[in-house]
């Protein structure tokens, strides 16, 4: 009996490894995406491009920012 315990606890260990082995190569596996990062002209603060305001070849963190570099 003391065998067959011993058994069960060795295939549950076996498979909690491997289950954690697979988990690790499925996060491993996924691409990471990055942004550029640019800096507001006005108060140089940085912020991704895709939320920037682009005004001529300068970027911006606000509208607010954009019409003050323009006065």
């Amino acid at each position: 009996m003391s065998r067959l315990l011993l058994l069960i606890v060795i295939a549950a260990a076996v498979y909690l490894l491997l289950r954690s082995y697979r988990r690790k190569n499925e996060v491993s596996d996924k691409e990471v995406v990055t942004e550029d990062m640019v800096r507001c002209a006005h108060c140089g603060v940085h912020l991704p491009r895709s939320e920037s305001i682009k005004a001529g070849d300068k970027f911006y963190c606000s509208t607010e920012h954009r019409d003050a570099a323009r006065r």
